[in-house]
């Protein structure tokens, strides 16, 4: 008789906009991994809607029984609050799910203290994936110093250290809304931080052919509703018509870590800059004589990524 398969025990942090809840979908479809719970944080919209959109996709998967969603912080450490409707539309989901009716309801807490008592309740054995900005965290890790002793791993996906920006010439959306967390994230001495940013997730572009093998199913019209506006919007900036798959990647980095190729580097956040705030520094040649905090993704097998994402999602 074949031994259990033992799945990894997962907390998502999402502020969950279009290509968060692809994540959230491929963390509950994929099968891999035991999701403890979502904690949701403001970011792509408010705090409210990111929570309701967690709790509507949970609904759309049937999931809302067994998944605890616990709402987080509603505003930036220091910084005003600065949406990202331009993308995700008011709503987040990109007019999907739009008048279905929210079933599930989120926990009672406040997500820093859910991380913090999860994690020391499983020492060594939870990831964190964070596909928002790292407000949650930073906060846990200031209330309760010795999470970072207990994390197994964190992957957040944020940042660019080899490109452009995509809020700025130079800062990447999740690191420009609160770089105070994430400097506070940086700094606080993980053992494995995974920095997943849009050096690789603009190399996993979903197209109109990949939402087609999704087929007429509640799934693949999902996909393709919550993506169309975005695509459009891709097509008038980029001269593609797809949706970069950023939080999809960071967990399915999560699910399978030979998706991407990494390198210990250093990394530090600005958060004093008048053009550069939110700017991700990575240190390639050693120039600040820093040790490494952090790996940092620079390669992606973008065919590995979607036959995962796909087959996930089809099942």
């Amino acid at each position: 008789m074949e031994s259990a398969v033992i799945k990894k025990k997962v907390i998502l942090d999402v502020d969950t906009g279009i290509d968060d809840a692809l994540g959230v979908i491929l963390a509950i479809k994929s099968g891999q991994c035991e999701l403890i719970g979502i904690t949701t944080v403001n970011g792509n919209v408010s705090l409210g809607k990111a929570t309701e959109n967690t709790c509507k996709i949970l609904d759309f998967l049937q999931a809302g029984a067994t998944i605890p969603v616990i709402c987080g912080a509603s505003r930036p450490l220091l910084r005003p609050l600065f949406f990202e409707h331009r993308i995700h539309g008011e709503d987040g989901l990109g007019g999907a799910l739009r008048d279905a009716k929210v079933l599930t309801q989120p926990r009672d807490g406040f997500a820093p203290d859910f991380i913090c008592e999860q994690v020391l309740a499983r020492p060594g054995e939870v990831t964190l994936v964070m596909t928002g900005p790292l407000t949650n965290l930073a906060l846990a890790v200031k209330k309760c110093p010795e999470l970072v002793k207990h994390v197994k791993e964190v992957i957040f996906m944020g940042g660019v250290v080899n490109g452009h920006g995509n809020v700025t010439p130079v800062a990447e959306y999740n690191m420009y809304v609160d770089p105070e967390a994430a400097k506070v994230v940086f700094h606080a001495g993980f053992p494995q931080l995974t920095l997943v940013g849009l050096d690789v997730t603009r190399r996993v572009l979903l197209t109109e052919e990949h939402i087609d093998e999704l087929g007429d199913t509640p799934i693949g019209r999902y996909v393709r509703q919550s993506t169309s506006d975005y695509m459009d919007r891709s097509l008038e900036r980029n001269g593609v018509r797809a949706c970069a798959m950023h939080d999809p990647l960071a967990v399915a980095v999560a699910l399978d870590r030979s998706l991407v190729k990494t390198q210990r580097l250093y990394v530090d956040m600005e958060t004093r800059s008048e053009l550069c705030d939110g700017q991700t520094v990575c240190d390639f040649q050693n120039r600040l004589k820093k040790e490494p905090n952090m790996n940092v993704c620079l390669d992606v097998d973008t065919e590995a990524f979607f036959t995962l994402f796909l087959g996930a999602l089809k099942a």
